[in-house]
Parts: structure tokens; C-alpha cells; sequence
């Protein structure tokens, strides 16, 4: 099964979220339907980057990147490329 992850904008307010799927529209879709507590809060959101990982493991690895500082600089040039 092929993973992805995922980083997501709030439209309503300055937040960003960084998450892992098998199935990126129906998670957005889940974030929009205010089902997450952090989600439910910014609504509505739409998705700004994902990318192809392979495998779970290979996902929460990359998810965990873009969590960490080094990875919150790389999310920065994507917001930036936004604007």
C-alpha cells in the first residue's frame, strides 16, 4: 500500500498542519468534515503538498522531518512559494 504525507493550510487562519494517509482526498476531506480536534478549529483547509513515501514506515519518518525544525524550514519555503 502506497503511503503519503501531507501538509495542509488553513484558510481561515495562519496554521498548517503536517499529517500521513493511504488516501489523501478522503483525509482532507476528514479535516474539512471537523471530525479532528486540531483541524476542526481552523477551518476550512486545503491541501498545499504531498508527496509519495512508499511504505508507513518510510511516511512517519518523513512526517516526523517536517515536525522537526530542519523540516519546519523547508515547510517555510513552500509557504513562501505560496505568497
Amino acid at each position: 500500500m502506497n503511503y503519503f504525507v501531507y501538509i495542509l493550510k488553513s484558510k481561515s487562519a495562519r496554521k498548517s498542519y503536517v499529517g500521513m494517509t493511504n488516501d489523501v482526498d478522503r483525509r482532507l476531506a476528514e479535516h474539512n468534515s471537523g471530525k479532528h480536534f486540531y483541524t476542526k478549529r481552523y477551518l476550512p483547509w486545503e491541501m498545499i503538498y504531498s508527496e509519495s513515501c512508499g511504505n508507513l514506515e518510510s511516511a512517519r519518518k518523513r512526517e516526523k522531518y517536517l515536525k522537526s525544525a530542519t523540516g519546519r524550514k523547508f515547510l517555510k519555503e513552500i509557504f513562501e512559494k505560496l505568497n
